[in-house]
């Protein structure tokens, strides 16, 4: 499986972005998809994940202001980033977990900053 991962980049502090990863190769209809995140001298952390049957499941620290959602005819993951915090900054993995193993994207780059 590969992912690819795109919509990073630089936005103030109260302002929206998304994210989006697709996946390729050997994919298999159960699956969760879903995003994780690592700061600058920060372990990855968990942000959201979904399942192949629309369940969601996020990180406290986003509930409220991140959304994902997955079309599942372009095998696609998104993030939608809302009312972004300077604290937000971080490298952003996608990940792919299913029966055909787990897998991260290249990862992106999101900084909130004034």
């Amino acid at each position: 499986v590969q992912l690819q991962a795109s919509g990073g980049g630089l936005v103030q502090p109260g302002g929206s972005l998304e994210l989006s990863c697709a996946a390729s190769g050997n994919i298999f209809s159960w699956n969760v998809m879903g995003w994780y995140r690592q700061a600058p001298g920060k372990l990855r952390e968990f942000v959201a994940v979904i399942s192949s049957a629309g369940t969601t499941t996020y990180a406290d620290s986003v509930k409220g202001r991140f959304t994902i959602s997955r079309d599942s005819a372009k095998n696609t993951v998104y993030l939608r980033m809302s009312s972004l915090k300077p604290e937000d900054t971080a490298v952003y993995y996608c990940n792919h977990n299913g029966q055909a193993g787990n897998y991260w994207g290249q990862g992106t780059q999101v900084t909130v900053s004034s």
